[in-house]
């Protein structure tokens, strides 16, 4: 800035030098000197008198305690950050930032920039009413222990004989990592320590891998469950088997969002046999591309699949995907995807007491706008082999006017039998397939609890009926008696009037 000025002072002299004396130019000169000589003397020497001795001056952070969520031990953490704040009048300069825990610390540092091995540095100055960022990772070791283990240090910093910290910790957790792994035989997992997968669990052909309650399968990013085999799931309501992705910090620059509220962190799972038989009961998996994927071409043989009691929410393609496939879905949610939640296309399709849902454009994180195509889709076309549909006691809704779509060469006559289901389609279906079914209103915007993702008051799709909904008593107390109890645990049966869908509303207990 001071060459600037003086290149346009020289410029202004040279103009005028013809009309001024040159005493007078060298009075402009002698001026222009003594300007250079106070800026200097402001930007080296003078400025250490700018720094603040003075004791009662003291730091302060954006918090007192930094914490991780949970680490998978050998796995270094995401970096987290923290402000430091210099809210007084004069600059100063922090004599010391180090790790108590020193160079054994499983904490690191980065201190405007830098780091070094010793996780300590020195003379860090900062601006009067400026601040600085200090970055921090974590990496713990393994310690032979299904629970996890807290771990924790603090940063100690020294300003002017002040002492302040801040305390670091996180949670460790060890893990049973596994890289492209292959199972060869019939297998059950441990529900002692959650699995980690990087690249692929492959499941081989006419094997069965079982997952009992409580198991726990976190998936790195475009990780996949390939299962040439059989999968058996079995979970209970208070210990369900998880399948997700494994980050469990906040997306960073976002509000309040855990980046398993986000479609897209991990690949799917995918049934490749066409002889396979796979049973998924209480189970919660949710956020990868694609839920469950089956992908059979071959009309003679067709798997047989049971989804009960499970919530398959948030992917960033598909919920559930069965070409040429027997399944069941009881008692269960299908919800939030960019594309089809519910693809059918050959084999028989038994829905009953469920809730097949797609907010997915009001839904955390959404990577992509959802697109055009409804929720429910059932395909029968050349290359399905016969097809038989039931839904009952179940909901069909979302975003789009039409969540329900019926492709086939033989429309009026397709094999399938509607009851008692609440509908969200533009022009709804008059064949005598569908009977007694409740389609979509204008009046109907009171369905659920919470349909979407909201900050104030912060909540996160509860699909459970609204006081004031449509699906309340719209449910055939026969199929409903199949499965008493609701994916909350609450009986459907106690009023007698169960509602549709996979939630009963109940009451706020006063």
């Amino acid at each position: 800035m001071i060459l600037k000025n003086a290149f346009f002072l020289f410029q202004f002299l040279f103009s005028v030098q013809k009309q001024l004396s040159v005493i007078m130019i060298n009075r402009y000169i002698r001026f222009f000197l003594f300007t250079i000589a106070i800026s200097v003397c402001t930007l080296s020497s003078c400025t250490d008198e700018m720094i603040s001795t003075d004791p009662d001056y003291s730091l302060e952070f954006s918090t007192d305690t930094l914490s991780f969520d949970t680490i998978f031990s050998a796995i270094g953490s995401t970096t987290e950050k923290i402000l430091i704040y210099n809210h007084n009048k004069r600059a100063l300069k922090i004599s010391s930032v180090e790790l108590a825990g020193g160079e054994n610390s499983r904490f690191r540092l980065n201190v405007n920039g830098s780091r070094n091995p010793e996780n300590s540095f020195k003379d860090i100055e900062i601006g009067a009413k400026d601040s600085l960022y200090i970055f921090v990772e974590v990496t713990v070791n393994p310690h032979d222990s299904d629970a996890p283990v807290l771990v924790s240090d603090s940063i100690v910093f020294q300003t002017n004989g002040n002492v302040q910290s801040v305390r670091l910790e996180a949670y460790g957790q060890d893990v049973i990592l596994w890289k492209e792994k292959l199972i060869l035989n019939d297998t059950v997992l441990s529900a002692a320590r959650p699995y980690l997968v990087y690249g692929y669990l492959a499941v081989d052909s006419a094997k069965t891998l079982t997952l009992p309650a409580g198991c726990r399968i976190y998936f790195h990013n475009n990780a996949n469950l390939l299962v040439y085999g059989n999968l058996v799931a079995n979970g209970t309501a208070q210990s369900p088997v998880r399948l997700r992705g494994d980050r469990f910090d906040l997306v960073k620059f976002s509000d309040p969002l855990p980046y398993n509220h986000v479609a897209g962190q991990w690949g799917g799972v995918y049934l490749l046999w066409n002889q396979g038989s796979h049973k998924l009961n209480h189970v919660r998996l949710n956020s990868g591309y694609v839920g469950l994927y089956v992908p059979n071409s071959d009309r003679q043989h067709l798997p047989e699949i049971e989804i009960s009691n499970s919530v398959i929410h948030n992917f960033l393609l598909y919920g559930v995907v069965a070409q040429n496939a027997n399944l069941k879905i009881h008692n269960s949610e299908v919800s939030n995807t960019g594309s089809y939640t519910l693809y059918l296309s050959g084999g028989t399709h038994e829905i009953l007491q469920s809730s097949i849902l797609n907010f997915y454009n009001a839904g955390a994180g959404a990577a992509t706008s959802r697109d055009k195509f409804p929720a429910v889709m059932i395909m029968g076309l050349n290359r399905a082999a016969a097809m038989n549909t039931i839904f009952r006691n179940s909901v069909i809704t979302g975003t789009l006017e039409t969540e329900l779509s019926i492709a086939s060469r033989f429309m009026p006559y397709v094999d399938a039998e509607f009851t008692n289901n609440f509908i969200r389609r533009k022009a709804p279906y008059e064949m005598s397939q569908f009977v007694r079914n409740h389609w979509y209103e204008p009046g109907d915007t009171m369905l659920f609890k919470a349909s979407r993702y909201t900050l104030k008051p912060l909540q996160y799709f509860n699909f459970m009926p609204d006081s004031l909904s449509a699906l309340r008593g719209l449910g055939d107390p026969a199929v409903a008696s199949q499965f008493p109890l609701d994916l909350n645990g609450n009986n459907r049966l106690s009023d007698g009037a169960p509602d549709a869908g996979a939630y009963e509303w109940i009451p706020v207990q006063q």
